[in-house]
């Protein structure tokens, strides 16, 4: 954990450097259609050195790094999730950690570097949110807990990416999730405002392993829940669900499932 750590603030450092000249960088297009920019692949490698300079034998997988190593310890990296965001000047993007031990997420960080706070959690330890700057954590950490809401219909739920910056096609997926639930803004990657219980639910689409990964056991380990639509818990593809609670995401997922068989 506190290796995960260092890394996030050494990525968010570079990311910081980046984002202040955001204007300025060159925008591609990937494959899969998202948006990639320099600072995706600087911060994913600063990352990765910190974490490779204390663990040379463990194995890495990174939405722009790729793959390296072979290992039951398996680190999985975002440089920058939500660049989306990031190259419009939108402070909500982050960086993102998991370490994979034996197929199992046991360590996950997310930092969101222009708000200073820094999200983590180890599997049975608990979740926690804290503050940094420059000097590394500051204050205390804030153990996290989630709302502990168990129905559907009205609960408030954070959709990615932003309902006003896609169409609405691209939810076709949970699109029957849009009309019982209260859309809301999120202020920071709604998965974690499940886990701080400032929102009941997150929904997201398009998803990858790196995205989901620390970002499913921050939820978990504030007694909330995660999964993709299919019930899979690690690795999940595609849309990905984060709920207060179990009888919650239950909830989220039938509703999914009832309206496809219709």
């Amino acid at each position: 954990m506190a290796l995960a750590i260092r890394a996030a603030l050494a990525g968010a450092s570079i990311g910081l450097s980046y984002f202040d000249r955001v204007g300025a960088l060159d925008q591609d297009q990937k494959a899969d259609g998202s948006i990639v920019t320099e600072a995706d692949l600087a911060v994913e490698r600063e990352v990765r050195r910190v974490i490779a300079t204390a663990r040379p034998s463990d194995a890495f997988i990174g939405e722009e790094t790729g793959v390296a190593g072979s290992s039951n310890r398996r680190w999985i990296l975002d440089g920058i999730d939500g660049t989306l965001v990031f190259v419009l000047g939108d402070d909500r993007w982050q960086s993102l950690i998991a370490l994979e031990i034996d197929g199992l997420v046991e360590v996950g960080v997310a930092i969101v570097p222009s708000q200073a706070e820094v999200w983590f959690a180890q599997r049975g330890a608990g979740a926690f949110r804290q503050s940094f700057d420059s000097s590394g954590l500051i204050g205390e950490a804030k153990q996290l807990r989630t709302s502990g809401r168990t129905s559907l219909n009205g609960c408030e739920a954070g959709y990615l990416p932003p309902l006003h910056m896609v169409p609405r096609g691209v939810f076709a997926e949970v699109a029957p999730l849009l009309d019982r639930t209260a859309p809301s803004d999120w202020s920071a990657h709604a998965a974690l405002l499940v886990a701080s219980g400032d929102l009941d639910a997150a929904i997201q689409v398009g998803g990858k392993l790196w995205d989901y990964a620390p970002l499913g056991l921050i939820v978990t380990e504030t007694a909330g829940a995660f999964s993709g639509a299919d019930g899979t818990t690690h690795p999940v593809e595609g849309a990905g669900l984060f709920a207060a609670t179990n009888e919650l995401l239950d909830a989220v997922r039938f509703a999914i499932a009832d309206a496809h068989q219709r």
